[in-house]
């Protein structure tokens, strides 16, 4: 019983602290172009901002997401045929373009991105994504 209690209270604590972060929503919703279809397609992702600052969404720059499904999830192939997508985080909503980030090319960014995935949900398994703001296609 004792360690049934000692988990539920760390399940509230770790709840608590992410409603607690009041700074950076939860999730964004990401929309792609279907690559054979040309349909807008939307989900809804949890992302981080830019690793190094934790800076405001789109003041300073890119978001990150990942997939957790790698290559295989149809919204990066999606990107991968056209990196053009539009992003919306609560009320706020740009155009931008997404690129996938190169573990290899870039390990730094990598890792840093993936690392603030753990700190605010506690998991950053998969495929990183960039997405800039296109300040010329703002909405």
């Amino acid at each position: 019983m004792g360690r049934r209690r000692h988990r539920k209270a760390a399940g509230q604590r770790q709840v608590s602290e992410l409603l607690a972060r009041d700074a950076e929503p939860e999730f964004l919703h990401l929309t792609t172009t279907g690559r054979r279809t040309g349909r807008a397609r939307e989900i809804e992702i949890w992302f981080t901002t830019r690793p190094a600052r934790g800076a405001a969404i789109r003041d300073d720059g890119p978001l990150y997401v990942i997939a957790e499904h790698g290559e295989n999830a149809a919204w990066v192939r999606n990107l991968r045929a056209n990196p053009v997508v539009s992003v919306r985080v609560g009320a706020q909503r740009f155009v931008g373009r997404a690129r996938v980030i190169d573990a290899e090319a870039e390990p730094e960014l990598c890792e840093q991105a993936r690392a603030r995935m753990i700190t605010k949900y506690g998991w950053g398994d998969g495929l990183v994504v960039e997405i800039a703001p296109d300040d010329a296609r703002a909405t």
